[in-house]
């Protein structure tokens, strides 16, 4: 295995590390006001997460960041191509990292309830949208023999794109219910159950259809063997569906980690099916960015290499410390 691909797996493992941690706080905040009855419920559930978003954050930093470093050609024409969605996500994720400090601030209730809308906003705008970009990586973009992106902004949006930014918004928001069951208790917590058992099926329909869309997509669009992305694709439905049948049950814990099963074999499914290319080429397939061509000369990414064995072990541990500190139950209002 080349350092090359070593790193287009790293990377893969990165973005499912951050729809892991960033799933279910992004899925708290789309729950808020609808499992929160008053401001003391809503108190607890932004407490849950509190300690740990900015943290969760740091997922997307580290995965962009190393694509800058290993894969300058990928993260060049990726950030031209999804220039505008991406500019959107920004302006999501900002929204929201404001809303929690203007929200604790705001003396008026109506300021707190806007705050409040601003964070849900937030918090489906980039789930959505960053199904959106993903799934355009594999799907494809028009590109020019250079690399370029030749389309608009229109171009990124097709049935499959679409879908995969609704799956992406129900797995985090179910991610998010499974997670308030389990930090939470009393009514907060048995609402936060409900939500989950009403999110359950559609979120099954919804990423079950857009995991096998992604396999059928990996094959006909990126001439890849099934074998590849049906593995994470087949785990990823099961963990769905045993989600499902887990709340049913009130095995809250089992249903978490199920749902955090989901959402890393859905960025292995998306991963497995791209590879031996970053970036696809829809039309003109020749024009694809492959992980060897778009990736920096070996020197580099033996550079980067010796520093990631070393840091990325220490930040693996700091924040399995972190969660395990702050892992008490919260109760709401009542």
């Amino acid at each position: 295995m080349t350092l090359a691909t070593v790193w287009f797996c790293l990377i893969g493992f990165l973005w499912a590390g951050y729809f892991l941690l960033e799933g279910f706080d992004f899925g708290v905040g789309m729950l808020l006001p609808w499992v929160g009855r008053d401001e003391e419920d809503r108190n607890a559930m932004l407490g849950t997460i509190g300690p740990v978003w900015d943290g969760n954050e740091v997922w997307l930093v580290v995965a962009t960041g190393a694509t800058f470093a290993a894969f300058p050609a990928w993260y060049a024409t990726m950030f031209s191509a999804l220039y505008l969605a991406l500019l959107l996500i920004l302006v999501c994720l900002i929204v929201r990292v404001v809303s929690f400090e203007w929200r604790e601030r705001s003396a008026s209730p109506r300021a707190r309830t806007a705050w409040q809308w601003a964070n849900t906003v937030g918090s489906v705008g980039a789930p959505f949208l960053w199904g959106v970009a993903l799934a355009n990586l594999l799907h494809g973009l028009p590109l020019d023999d250079k690399g370029v992106f030749t389309g608009t902004f229109l171009d990124l949006f097709s049935g499959y794109t679409v879908l995969a930014g609704l799956a992406t918004v129900l797995l985090f928001a179910l991610h998010g219910a499974t997670f308030l069951t389990l930090r939470t208790h009393g009514e907060l917590g048995a609402r936060a159950g409900a939500a989950a058992r009403r999110l359950s099926v559609p979120a099954v329909v919804v990423v079950a259809a857009f995991l096998a869309w992604t396999v059928a997509v990996a094959v006909d669009g990126n001439e890849r063997g099934v074998a590849g992305p049906l593995v994470p694709a087949v785990l990823g439905a099961v963990a769905v569906v045993a989600c499902a049948v887990l709340v049913r049950s009130g095995r809250v814990g089992w249903a978490f980690v199920a749902t955090g099963v989901a959402a890393v074999a859905t960025v292995a499914t998306l991963f497995t099916g791209l590879y031996p290319r970053v970036l696809v080429s829809d039309p003109g397939f020749a024009n694809s960015l492959t992980v060897t061509g778009a990736a920096t000369e070996h020197y580099a990414l033996t550079v980067i290499t010796v520093v990631g064995a070393v840091l990325l072990p220490v930040v693996l541990l700091y924040q399995g410390w972190t969660y395990h500190v702050l892992r008490a139950r919260l109760a709401g209002g009542g």
